[in-house]
């Protein structure tokens, strides 16, 4: 297929946006780029030369933000559709359902990065995000269609395809009868290329560790080659042979999975995350964007082949650390004294209700004391087929679920968190009415259309830096995880977590240009969705803006600064949201009580 008069129009600043594609104008390739947990400060020519250098070459999108809560399955539904939570119902990696979920032996609260349990979800739902893709609509339009890259977010491109074909799928569970098939076309060029059908595991990167074993030195180098060399060396070459356009997903599972279980602090906060470890994990990325580029450059792609480039969240060092915690005062077999256990949400929650806690990973069991539930969730009364509370446990953020909507349980549960050291601001569902220190879910774009359970609360927690005269390389959170202090976690309303890398290059997009502007991962599916001239039939009102001011012949908009205090609460507590606005769409910086959220600025007199 020969764009080469498309290249010449773009060159000519023909506006993209006053021109989306046509049937008899087919739009560019879009290759989307995720470097999982990518922090928008990190991003250099000594730690990510490919991704500096595309930044300086196409658009630098300065004003980056991943959506609160910033976990890797929500920003993945945001980049996939173009909505924020509120419509798409993922609202972190770990949800609940109000159904067993069979691939997750029954539970209640499964992890969602999963394939099988995605199927699970959208057989009982329908389409759990209640909203096409960007890859659906590409590949009901026609289009080639691939995503490559970790397990669960990869897959929510193109989540109700499920068959391999057209759209090809790529992950951790390729090769296995957990996996999607790959097309027979697929495993041809895979053996002629020598290159393995089943994609290897993580080896050494994979290892977390315990409280007592240092977790990772390693990069997730030998699984990364392998997507890059399929991407190269197979689907690439596919889909140019097939002379139409596409859209492909790449997703890097670093520096996620390096910064998650580094082993370069155990049980200290330095260096955390800004150790060798994490460090590695972002060259892995890097390095994996500059084979595409020069794979691109060999296939003839370069000059009809837009790249952007986003990461689903930013990051933080973990802290197990609190005063006030009942959890933090019992003994556990495996958590040092006086450190936050896992699942000490719904620990501290049960304690202030008086009611039983129960493990949903786990038949409902009662979690004694001095122990926490298998995967740190958490049902909590006296019968849990009927919970009054459920909390899914996170990282940065919780979710806390009231199945009953009980608005008395919901105000206790808000006073027990109110009272803890370690939280940093709480919204609460709109209809359990105004409860004071609070904001309700719709201030976040949490309420809309998702045909998901909607948390009734939503908790952040405290996060703060190590003074590395650099805030935003060094943050740290409380964090409700296994994982150990030391360690890296994100999901926080901290600027440390909603500040990531984003940048764009291509025939469509500006040279050299630096984008003042706040843009969101929200932004990056409507953006695609544009590009493609694709219609994406919404369902829902909370939907992000194409972003116009990066393509040819855009203009920067203007935008709105806003600071948005609740009602004092308990102790005079308030939560304070910090947002920026273009039009009607929202940018959530920060938002927390003031001195216990990383970036976060308080109210003007």
């Amino acid at each position: 297929m020969n764009h080469a008069p498309l290249f010449a129009a773009a060159l000519l600043g023909i506006s993209a946006l006053a021109r989306p594609a046509t049937a008899a104008d087919p739009p560019h390739n879009v290759i989307l780029f995720v470097a999982d947990g990518l922090r928008g400060a990190m991003v250099d020519d000594a730690t990510a030369p490919n991704m500096a250098q595309l930044a300086r070459q196409g658009v630098h999108l300065r004003n980056g933000h991943s959506l609160f809560p910033t976990f890797t399955t929500a920003n993945a539904s945001a980049m996939a559709t173009g909505h924020y939570f509120g419509d798409t119902g993922d609202y972190s990696n770990t949800i609940y359902t109000a159904f067993p979920v069979p691939s997750a032996a029954g539970s209640v609260t499964p992890f969602i990065e999963n394939d099988l349990v995605l199927g699970d979800i959208d057989q009982h739902f329908g389409d759990y995000l209640n909203e096409p893709t960007v890859l659906q609509l590409a590949r009901e339009a026609g289009y080639g269609t691939a995503a490559l890259g970790k397990l669960g977010p990869t897959l929510i491109f193109d989540h109700t395809g499920r068959t391999g074909t057209p759209t090809v799928i790529f992950d951790d569970a390729t090769g296995t009868e957990r996996g999607i098939p790959l097309a027979p076309e697929v495993a041809s060029r895979l053996a002629a290329a020598g290159l393995p059908s089943a994609t290897p595991g993580r080896g050494e990167n994979g290892k977390a560790g315990s409280a007592t074993t240092p977790g990772t030195l390693s990069a997730n180098v030998t699984q990364q080659d392998y997507f890059a060399a399929a991407t190269t060396r197979v689907v690439l070459p596919m889909l140019a042979e097939r002379g139409k356009p596409f859209v492909m997903v790449y997703w890097s599972r670093d520096p996620d999975g390096a910064q998650h279980n580094t082993g370069d602090s155990l049980n200290q906060l330095v260096p955390g995350i800004a150790g060798p470890t994490s460090l590695a994990g972002m060259r892995n990325a890097d390095d994996n964007l500059g084979r595409l580029r020069a794979a691109l450059d060999q296939l003839g792609l370069t000059a009809t082949t837009n790249i952007v480039v986003t990461a689903d969240h930013g990051f933080s060092t973990i802290s197990k650390a609190s005063a006030t915690s009942p959890a933090a005062r019992a003994s556990y077999a495996d958590v040092p004294a006086g450190f936050l256990p896992p699942g000490f949400v719904g620990i501290d929650i049960a304690h202030a209700l008086g009611m039983p806690l129960r493990d949903p990973d786990n038949g409902g069991a009662e979690i004694k004391p001095g122990t926490h539930g298998k995967f740190a969730n958490a049902l909590i009364g006296d019968d849990p087929a009927h919970p009054k509370v459920v909390v899914a446990t996170n990282g940065g953020s919780d979710l806390i679920y009231v199945p009953d909507g009980d608005k008395a349980v919901a105000q206790q549960v808000v006073d027990a968190l109110m009272a803890q050291d370690y939280t940093s601001g709480v919204f609460v569902d709109s209809k359990l009415g105004p409860i004071p220190g609070t904001l309700p879910l719709s201030a976040i774009a949490m309420e809309g259309s998702s045909v998901l359970p909607q948390p009734a609360i939503v908790v952040s927690f405290r996060s703060f830096d190590t003074v590395c005269g650099d805030p935003m390389r060094c943050g740290v959170e409380v964090a409700d995880t296994a994982l150990q202090q030391g360690q890296g976690m994100h999901g926080s309303f901290s600027r440390s977590d909603t500040w990531n890398f984003m940048a764009a290059i291509g025939p469509d997009f500006r040279a050299g240009f630096v984008d003042p502007a706040p843009a969101s991962n929200a932004d990056v599916g409507r953006t695609i969705a544009h590009l493609m001239g694709l219609q994406p039939r919404d369902k829902g009102k909370l939907v992000g803006r194409v972003l116009g001011e990066a393509l040819h012949g855009g203009t920067v908009p203007a935008v709105t600064r806003r600071v948005v205090p609740s009602e004092p609460g308990r102790d005079g507590l308030t939560t304070v949201l910090n947002e920026q606005l273009v039009g009607d769409t929202r940018y959530f910086d920060a938002a927390g009580f003031v001195g216990r959220t990383l970036g976060l600025a308080p109210p003007q007199p």
